[in-house]
């Protein structure tokens, strides 16, 4: 009876593991295009199947091949098989303390998995290709071209490079600000380049583009016809509200959406889930 109900057990187990399964290999392949990532997180679940299929097997084995216990013939032999009466209860616990470890295993494929950045990135941005994005306070530390020229160089925020490389390799990436003076131009380029956007990213200084107004900004945009366009500024972003499929209003002050293909978020990098 203990060897039927294990056995259930171990079925409703399979069962969920193959249900499990289903679900992760159409999370997998959702995607139009399978990047590196994905094709090395499809092998190491292959791997898992194939640990966890020898586990179940090895712990079933040996219970198949308990010797039957002999019937005792002399007074000695009684004396000898008392110590195996006392070692069958221990062989009952270390049963259970398999299964238990069996449970264990299987129970850790069914915890979330958490996607990569690349993949984030692709969901959120619904598979968008060509993204516009301002630089002041999205970019770089400065928010505004007054402040730009008080300091020696500009500083590109930390916590948001890694979302803009992983963009960068996945869409079509053009930065653009106003600015006040060529030397305020040439803070940004060395900015970006000390950070390692131009080499190890996908983005290079020709889709950098600088104006002398909010207007021109907003023309660029428009010549550009993005899928995204990233902003601080309201008004511009209302502007282009009929024009660009989705945008994104930074601003670290939640706000009433003025239109519903337009997003807010604190940071990029907190719309992309990276703090």
């Amino acid at each position: 009876m203990a060897t039927e109900t294990s056995k259930d057990e171990l079925l409703q187990l399979i069962k969920r593991f193959s249900a499990y399964l289903t679900v992760k290999m159409s999370n997998l392949f959702s995607f139009n295009t399978l990047d590196s990532r994905s094709v090395g997180a499809f092998a190491g679940l292959a791997v898992a199947i194939v640990f966890t299929w020898r586990l179940l097997r090895s712990n079933s084995g040996p219970r198949r091949r308990q010797p039957k216990p002999q019937a005792p013939t002399t007074s000695s032999s009684v004396v000898t098989t008392q110590p195996n009466a006392v070692s069958v209860p221990s062989m009952g616990v270390c049963s259970s303390s398999e299964d238990l470890g069996v449970q264990n295993v299987v129970d850790e494929f069914f915890q979330p998995v958490k996607p990569t950045l690349a993949q984030i990135v692709r969901q959120k941005l619904s598979e968008g290709r060509k993204v516009t994005c301002r630089i002041f306070e999205v970019v770089l530390e400065e928010s505004s071209p007054e402040e730009l020229q008080v300091v020696s160089q500009a500083t590109v925020r930390s916590s948001v490079l890694e979302v803009l490389l992983e963009i960068t390799r996945f869409c079509d990436l053009y930065l653009m600000e106003r600015v006040l003076d060529d030397e305020s131009e040439q803070k940004i380029l060395a900015a970006l380049e000390n950070a390692g956007v131009f080499t190890s990213g996908g983005l290079v200084k020709d889709k950098v583009l600088f104006c002398s107004t909010e207007t021109g900004r907003s023309s660029f945009v428009r010549q550009l016809e993005p899928d995204w366009h990233i902003d601080t500024n309201p008004e511009v972003l209302f502007q282009l509200a009929r024009f660009i499929k989705y945008q994104l209003h930074i601003s670290p002050t939640r706000i009433e959406r003025t239109a519903a293909n337009v997003f807010s978020s604190p940071s990029l990098e907190q719309f992309f889930g990276c703090i």
